[in-house]
């Protein structure tokens, strides 16, 4: 496993957020080598049958400590304890969608495939995929283990993030402690909402 990098200390306590985003981005090429990585280490979780989908929160709505709301969709989970957890908020809109309800549907359906994208990440245990209908917003409210390992992942995602997301709406916050509901704000991402 690769170290993840560490540039700014870190100072939280239980409700504060962690550094939103470290001063070292990683490059595309980090990015892909790290997707990979996790499309094998996806492969042998699928194997062995420790990766699952439950349907508990699937339609329920959440809150955001801002107000903003988002309906779950898919949870992926994999049965691995936790010691450092830690919840990560990524936000986006996608490019080239705008407000098209059969499109986002489209999305909501087959984003399935991306699942080794992440569950294949040092640290990944619990993803509840969401949506806000009124913002555009999608939203992966994650449990990791490990704040460093959640800023790692986060900034590998980011890059992936980039060919599909609306230019300047890709954030994230890493937070302390397993409180999803309401789940901690990422920032609302910009340009404002319709856009894409």
């Amino acid at each position: 496993m690769t170290t993840p990098e560490t540039t700014t200390p870190e100072t939280t306590t239980p409700a504060t957020p962690a550094t939103t985003t470290p001063t070292t981005r990683a490059t595309r090429r980090q990015a892909a080598t790290a997707v990979a990585a996790s499309f094998a280490r996806t492969a042998a979780l699928l194997a062995r049958r420790r990766l699952r989908s439950p349907r508990g929160p699937v339609g329920t709505t959440r809150r955001g400590e801002d107000g903003t709301t988002s309906v779950v969709f898919r949870e992926t989970a994999v049965d691995d304890p936790v010691d450092d957890p830690v919840v990560l908020v990524v936000c986006f809109r996608l490019r080239g969608i705008g407000r098209a309800r059969w499109a986002h549907a489209v999305f909501r359906r087959t984003c399935v495939v991306n699942t080794p994208l992440f569950a294949g990440f040092p640290g990944f245990r619990d993803k509840l995929w969401m949506y806000d209908a009124s913002t555009g917003v999608y939203r992966g409210v994650y449990l990791w283990d490990g704040a460093e390992r959640a800023r790692w992942y986060a900034e590998r995602l980011r890059r992936v993030l980039e060919l599909v997301a609306v230019r300047g709406t890709i954030d994230y916050t890493v937070v302390r402690g397993t409180r999803r509901d309401p789940f901690p704000t990422a920032g609302r991402p910009s340009p404002s909402r319709g856009a894409g």
